[in-house]
């Protein structure tokens, strides 16, 4: 099901490499040392997903910041050569603010490997509607909401196994990191669940903390020297 309704887009700039950044937040989409390997890295690896893929039936991967749809293609990418016969992956996204078609073709034109996804993502996105909802292949759904997450998110049943926290840094774009939205994030993981992200402010990792989440700094992805994950008590 879409739902009609008309969202502010995010107006790009794009840097000597082929990067771009957001003006609303002035702030990059992705890192210039490689966007595919820094989700791979920070969410893919951070979430131990690799480990507990073959041993899920079922995946839920919920992300604060859909942006270029990098993380979701490199995720699905990854997915396809892991996953157990008949596991179902669900993917739960929210961007208050989408790119439009064309800059997230040329955002995400630079890794051929995601070529086939990124053009099956480039026919389904639309930025006219308040829900994407989509099955993007037989085992794999995507659904985003193209709404404030601070909003949405307390509205949904969900109890997701990962989390990838990928807001523009928090400097930039508190919203995505105050106290109350992880306390819901943490509300929304299943026991055991788990989350990763780039950022290790201060004021995230003391969020996290109060929420109820283990945090542990991990080494970081490219000039970041940290980063940080944690889990969910089982």
């Amino acid at each position: 099901m879409i739902q009609n309704k008309s969202n502010s887009e995010n107006d790009l700039t794009w840097d000597e490499i082929g990067v771009p950044a957001s003006t609303r937040f002035n702030d990059p989409y992705f890192s210039r040392d490689d966007g595919r390997a820094e989700t791979e890295h920070v969410f893919i690896n951070g979430n131990r997903l690799p480990n507990r893929w073959p041993k899920m039936s079922v995946c839920t991967i919920a992300e604060l910041g859909f942006g270029t749809g990098l993380n979701f293609l490199e995720t699905v990418r990854q997915w396809n050569e892991i996953k157990p016969d008949g596991a179902q992956l669900n993917f739960v996204s929210f961007e208050q603010f989408p790119i439009k078609t064309d800059d997230m073709r040329k955002a995400l034109s630079q890794w051929p490997e995601l070529d086939k996804l990124a053009a099956k993502l480039g026919e389904l996105w639309k930025l006219e509607f308040e829900i994407l909802e989509e099955e993007f292949s037989a085992d794999i759904r995507l659904v985003v909401f193209m709404s404030d997450a601070n909003v949405r998110l307390p509205q949904l049943e969900l109890a997701a196994d990962a989390w990838y926290l990928d807001g523009f840094a928090p400097s930039r774009n508190p919203e995505l990191w105050n106290e109350e939205l992880i306390r819901t994030v943490f509300e929304k993981t299943a026991p055991g669940g788990t989350f990763a992200t780039y950022s290790c402010a201060g004021f995230v990792r003391r969020n996290l903390l109060n929420a109820g989440f283990t945090v542990e700094k991990q080494h970081g992805f490219g000039a970041k020297r940290e980063m940080l994950s944690g889990q969910k008590a089982p």
